[in-house]
């Protein structure tokens, strides 16, 4: 038997760890450009760059490309020949569709979990800290992701990765307008107490009180997000 040849296996280990790295430079691009569009603050229309966005997070261009060509399958940026990728615009109907179809599935998720009575909160509400944290510092793009995680983690614990696939697909669609304003900072607030109350509710088996609470908890969002949109499309949200 040949002896194993160690460069070899130091150089497939650097590999992996390359490419590790790689994956985790992508995914903190995708959540920083992510919670720049959707909470507008890249308005649409914005033009970005692979070198220049690599330049101003001090990465390498590869991870960049990677991020945008991913947020691009996800409708939010549009890659244009010798360009860039372009922040895509949405409607007041592209919202209420959102909503409609994320209460649907959210929904259903939870009673999903109500009714297999969940058992291990610890994950859970270490998220829901993450975001009452995030609150307290008046973080609106650390808001976006911890509460991003938050649900993620509470979807996927109804054991259908479909299902959860779908629901982020959808929230991470959905165009934030508005919060960081007066309406969208108190929405923010009282979201805390109602992520504790959905494990509270998901461990007693109550699926009927945690379909009620998960509908609210999305569309009571809705006159905050409606407003702002027609704000910037100056139209009226009714």
């Amino acid at each position: 038997m040949l002896p194993a040849d160690k460069n070899s296996g130091d150089t497939l280990l650097d590999a992996l760890r390359d490419a590790e790295a790689s994956t985790s430079l992508r995914d903190k691009v995708v959540q920083r450009v992510r919670s720049d569009i959707v909470s507008g603050r890249s308005a649409p229309g914005t033009m970005y760059s692979v070198p220049t966005l690599a330049d101003q997070l001090g990465v390498s261009t590869t991870p960049v490309r990677e991020a945008l060509l991913e947020l691009s399958r996800g409708g939010l940026i549009t890659p244009l020949r010798n360009r860039g990728f372009r922040v895509e615009a949405t409607s007041l109907e592209d919202l209420n569709n959102l909503f409609a179809v994320r209460e649907l599935l959210e929904c259903f998720a939870v009673v999903s979990l109500a009714n297999q009575r969940l058992t291990d909160t610890g994950e859970l509400k270490a998220r829901a800290d993450d975001v009452a944290g995030a609150v307290r510092r008046k973080d609106v793009l650390g808001y976006i992701e911890t509460d991003r995680a938050f649900h993620q983690a509470l979807v996927a614990r109804a054991g259908n990765p479909l299902l959860t696939r779908m629901i982020m697909d959808l929230r991470d669609g959905m165009r934030l307008y508005g919060i960081d304003s007066a309406a969208g900072r108190q929405r923010q607030v009282a979201s805390v107490k109602e992520h504790y109350r959905l494990i509270e509710l998901a461990v007693s088996g109550d699926s009927q009180a945690i379909a009620d609470l998960m509908r609210s908890h999305i569309t009571d969002w809705k006159p905050v997000f409606t407003a702002a949109l027609a704000d910037r499309l100056g139209s009226d949200p009714r």
